[in-house]
């Protein structure tokens, strides 16, 4: 009885490093994307743009630090990099808000935004763990027309950063009231608002002679019933004459 103890305390203990290396190391579980505008990673996983595996976990474009790739290199989401896909641009003035959306939080260092390579934007972190959503108001600095905008966050304790493209249109039609289009407000658009409708990132309704932008997925919540952390993107007033 005791040799077979003594043989199985041998076996244990020429097993356990053996399990130690061949457990899998643990991993950062930090996640988020730019979920307005809608970045190509968005539209992937709304069904507008066919992207392939993407469209399962749009939160999780993660790469080092310090890439300009909309895949941050990660093969798996190479169609990201695709520019001849149907990506939609949003239709923006001189500046615009991203909202970004965290699946998991981690303490952050800053966030970055580029345009053909040149910075643009860039928010500290303080080396915080963020809220759920995070916003910034970016001024694109004298870039017009269809532009990439890069989107990096970049994690405090991580050598990694996560990264979103999101095309925009800068001073196309522009946004009825927003600080690139200044003038009397524009004849509303967009449809009206429907509680019962479900709207994605990035889709306009016109709701009390307002046009507003959905910031990600919501349903039945009336724009301009929560604060600036709510659902909703208020762009400026409308006529409907």
């Amino acid at each position: 009885m005791h040799t077979k103890r003594r043989l199985a305390a041998v076996i244990g203990a020429g097993l356990a490093p053996f399990l130690a290396v061949s457990l899998p190391a643990a991993t950062a579980s930090a996640h988020g994307y730019v979920s307005a505008p809608m970045s190509r990673q968005a539209q992937c996983a709304a069904g507008i743009v066919d992207c392939g595996p993407i469209k399962y976990e749009p939160q999780s474009v993660e790469g080092p630090k310090g890439l300009h790739s909309c895949s941050g290199g990660n093969a798996d989401f190479a169609e990201l990099d695709d520019d001849s896909k149907p990506w939609r641009a949003t239709d923006v003035g001189s500046s615009t808000t991203f909202t970004w959306n965290f699946t998991a939080r981690h303490a952050t260092s800053n966030w970055q935004y580029f345009i053909g390579g040149t910075k643009v934007a860039q928010f500290d972190g303080g080396g915080a763990q963020p809220p759920s959503t995070v916003s910034h108001q970016v001024n694109f600095g004298g870039f017009t027309g269809r532009q990439k905008v890069l989107a990096v966050w970049n994690i405090a304790d991580t050598a990694n950063a996560f990264y979103a493209c999101i095309d925009v249109n800068i001073g196309g039609s522009g946004n009825p009231g927003d600080p690139g289009n200044p003038g009397d407000p524009d004849q509303c658009a967009s449809p009206t608002w429907d509680s019962a409708a479900i709207y994605t990132g990035g889709e306009k309704v016109t709701w009390k002679g307002h046009t507003w932008r959905a910031k990600w997925w919501v349903q039945a919540q009336e724009p301009g019933t929560a604060d600036q952390w709510g659902p909703w993107d208020d762009l400026g007033a409308c006529t409907t004459a």
